[in-house]
């Protein structure tokens, strides 16, 4: 077998392999996404054949959302008649409720477990106290070495194995047509797909652990097959019948479909009461007195109405890493996190420098931080270590029992009290920007016109026009106890990391001199001398919003006082709105944050199903319960598209990734969800198992997602875009960026246009360029088109 064949077919094999991210990095992605060339319904089927999973919502949750009320009898009928179906809706259910669930034996378990064993074992990033020999040539290699001393394999002999996974390969697959060679990589990845899913990341993403300790998936399929041929087993999969019932899977679709366009009617519906926005933009007041730019995300949503309703306050939506592409330096454990979406390569490094005369501030911090890694490390070789092990137990057990029984008996003041002691860099420090990856001082310099332009695209992106006294960049990020999954809580579009970092320097860069004066002098934004730009921080499980203000100047610390007084009015309104009680909910919300038992601190983005992109004016005062994201757009600052179109690239597409994390999470938790927390255990640090072994699990946890058994809190639906511009920009758009159409033609995602031009009638992208009128309003035909769309020729379907 020729290399670059077989590193072609490895290709092609994975993509029915999602990319399992680490728990301290816990990124939501669509474990589907290589097949989004795919039509989703083909995609689903692909995966369900092959992972023996479920794909769609089941008949129960189908049958609670009829019940009530949303899925519409009038969104239904018409597409089951349209699919050749005159079952009726209760005929429907039972259909669906009929379908056989069985339970298929794994004829590879001794495989499986055998590959976990090689696997959990290599992949350790420092739980384990003695580490596997020869890690550091490669997984292949250091198998090869210790495998002879594995009576599990049968102790052969290191001469009879190849001394290159290649050459393994290739003696594995003699005699087998390409077909069936892709056919064995496919069938074997796919049988652990969590395990081969993080190889997958570890060599799209810079990894550390991968740059020490390098792993492949040709290595894992080379040991995985020579495991098989050791074992006996035969690595050809067998042809079994389809047990699949495509009439179920059929009306399964036709459903989800149904559900969707229900709930995008009753958006619309919304949006289109909520539709006077031209006078609410001319009733505003002039100058608010404080503007809040929040993260896109979901739960940002309740938290602005509670912003806007306290007092003369203005809010925008804006992608929570605030367009820097950086690396964050975390002082507390001196490593570099990404802290931008996946999809960018951090341009920036970001450390911590001490602000004007508190650099012995900053070297009490440093030293506060060193003797907690300190002891850190020197409890952990305690409890690990043979000769104290014991010894310690016994000694300490006490200490132990009683902070656990402080935490489970006042979880609510152990929280106040960690948040108190906690080592807070932003009141000595700021955030110091240099290139990433250079070596010379002249090279890592950023230029304040290269400052500018970050400052600059991030006003221009949310449509701004007016500057307040005090604008507040506020990112987000979550509080909670013994919770392997925290990092899922915290920003998506910071890979996972807390956004207060980028917040902080965006919010540094806006107040620099020169880089005003650059953005006055080349790009016209005229920023007043009054405004004063800070971070801040958003904390999602307590509503709490923290502002960073230590470098604040005397002439805004009056509003600063009264602004905090009402900080705290809204984490209040908010946290009863939340938590549904009118007493003590901030306390609730400190101990849902502070609870080592609690195994659901807060719901994160479930009940995510819409994405906004519009004037805060056409979205405010409506409440759309915390199920979509809202990002800041004004088309009549945006002549040519392009700034809908960066949105539309980026934010959008990360978007997606969230909803169908959530999406597969809740119609099949086992296999592409990560089980309930109970039974959980680490692996490695970096992911989980349920019990004491077998795939490591790739989504998030049955209590993210579930209220109780058969009840999504997350109704799965597909992500619904919601664009105010008008429909020629978008449809250009979409025609000029293959990715967009083939995503949105293959139906992972819906786009609706409120045209603006058209008095705010609605379209929805039909396929192929047609859209079809979902307004009652009178359509009033655009008497010009904007330069995107100036070319294309009008094609409303009725």
């Amino acid at each position: 077998m020729k290399s670059t064949n077989l590193i072609y077919q490895i290709e092609e094999a994975s993509k029915v392999i999602g990319n399992t991210w680490p728990l301290y990095s816990f990124v939501t992605s669509n474990p589907l996404n290589d097949l989004q060339d795919l039509h989703f319904s083909e995609a689903v089927y692909k995966i369900k054949s092959l992972l023996d999973a479920k794909v769609y919502p089941s008949a129960t949750m189908f049958r609670k959302a009829w019940d009530n009320g949303e899925i519409k009898k009038n969104e239904l009928v018409p597409l089951l008649k349209e699919h050749g179906f005159n079952t009726t809706p209760a005929g429907c259910l039972e259909i669906m409720g009929c379908e056989s669930i069985l339970e298929i034996k794994n004829q590879n378990h001794q495989l499986d477990r055998i590959m976990v064993k090689w696997l959990s074992t290599f992949l350790d990033e420092g739980l384990a106290e003695w580490e596997m020999p020869g890690k550091d040539r490669g997984f292949y290699m250091a198998w090869r070495q210790l495998v002879p001393f594995d009576a599990e394999s049968g102790k052969p002999s290191l001469s009879s194995i190849p001394s290159l996974s290649e050459q393994a390969l290739s003696q594995l697959t003699e005699g087998c047509t390409d077909e069936e060679i892709q056919s064995i990589f496919t069938h074997h990845l796919a049988a652990l797909p969590g395990w081969a899913g993080y190889i997958k990341h570890r060599n799209l993403q810079p990894h550390a652990w991968q740059d020490a300790f390098p792993i492949h998936l040709q290595d894992y399929l080379a040991v995985r097959l020579w495991t098989a041929k050791l074992l006996q087993v035969d690595i050809l999969p067998k042809t079994t019948k389809d047990k699949d019932n495509s009439e179920v899977q059929q009306l399964k679709y036709i459903w989800l479909k149904a559900w969707e366009k229900s709930w995008q009617k009753r958006l619309m519906q919304k949006l289109e009461k909520a539709s006077t926005w031209t006078a609410k933009e001319a009733n505003r007041k002039s100058v608010p007195d404080a503007q809040f730019v929040f993260c896109i995300d979901t739960r940002s949503e309740m938290i602005r109405r509670h912003v806007e309703s306290t007092g003369n306050y203005e809010t925008f939506g804006y992608a929570g890493f605030f367009g820097i592409a950086m690396d964050y330096e975390n002082p507390k454990d001196g490593r570099y996190h990404k802290s931008c979406p996946p999809i960018l390569d951090s341009s920036y490094a970001v450390s911590e420098s001490a602000q004007k005369n508190k650099n012995e501030q900053k070297r009490t911090l440093d030293l506060q931080i060193e003797k907690q890694r300190f002891w850190n490390y020197f409890l952990k070789r305690m409890k690990n270590m043979l000769p104290s092990s014991f010894g310690f137990v016994e000694g300490s057990g006490f200490f132990y029992g009683l902070q656990m029984f402080l935490k489970t008996m006042v979880p609510g003041a152990m929280y106040n009290m960690s948040k108190t002691n906690e080592a807070s860099y932003e009141s000595a420090c700021e955030p110091h920007l240099e290139n990433k990856g250079c070596n010379s001082s002249s090279e890592l310099n950023i230029s304040a016109e290269e400052k500018a332009m970050l400052v600059k695209s991030a006003f221009e992106l949310m449509g701004w026009k007016q500057f307040a006294p005090l604008i507040l960049f506020i990112g987000h990020g979550s509080h909670s106890a013994n919770n392997p999954y925290g990092s899922s809580l915290d920003c998506g579009a910071c890979a996972a990391s807390p956004g207060r970092h980028n917040a902080r320097l965006l919010a540094k860069l806006a107040n620099e001199p020169e880089v005003r004066q650059i953005l006055k002098d080349k790009f016209l934004i005229k920023i007043p001398e009054r405004t004063y730009f800070v971070g801040g921080e958003h904390n999602t499980t307590t509503d709490q919003i923290v502002l960073f203000d230590s470098t604040i100047p005397n002439s805004h610390k009056q509003q600063i006082s009264i602004l905090r007084k009402d900080l705290r009015k809204i984490q209040e309104t908010a946290t009863q709105e939340r938590l549904g009680i009118n007493t003590g909910s901030i306390y609730r919300a400190q101990i849902n944050a502070s609870n080592w038992g609690e195994t659901r601190p807060e719901w994160g983005l479930a009940k995510n199903a819409s994405f906004i992109i519009a004037p805060r004016t056409t979205t405010q005062n409506l409440s759309l319960d915390g199920r979509s994201f809202l990002h800041s757009y004004d088309w009549k600052t945006d002549k040519d598209g392009k700034i809908l179109e960066t949105i539309m690239q980026g934010p959008m597409v990360v978007t997606q990734w969230i909803n169908n994390h959530y999406y597969f999470s809740t119609v099949d938790n086992n296999t592409f969800g990560g089980g309930t927390k109970v039974t959980h255990n680490i692996t490695g640090k970096f992911g989980v198992v349920q019990g004491n072994g077998g795939d490591l699990k790739i989504g998030l946890p049955w209590e993210s997602l579930y209220t109780s058994k058969e009840t999504p809190f997350h109704a799965p639906l597909r992500l619904s875009v919601v664009i105010q511009a008008p429909l020629d920009t978008v449809r250009a758009i979409i025609n000029q960026n293959n990715n967009l159409k083939s995503l949105i033609d293959n139906e992972w995602i819906y786009i609706i246009v409120m045209d603006p031009l058209k008095n705010g009638a609605f379209y929805s992208y039909q396929k192929n360029l047609g859209w079809s009128s979902n307004s009652k309003k009178k359509v009033i035909p655009s008497k010009s088109k904007t330069k995107l769309g100036k070319n294309m020729p009008e094609k409303v379907l009725a």
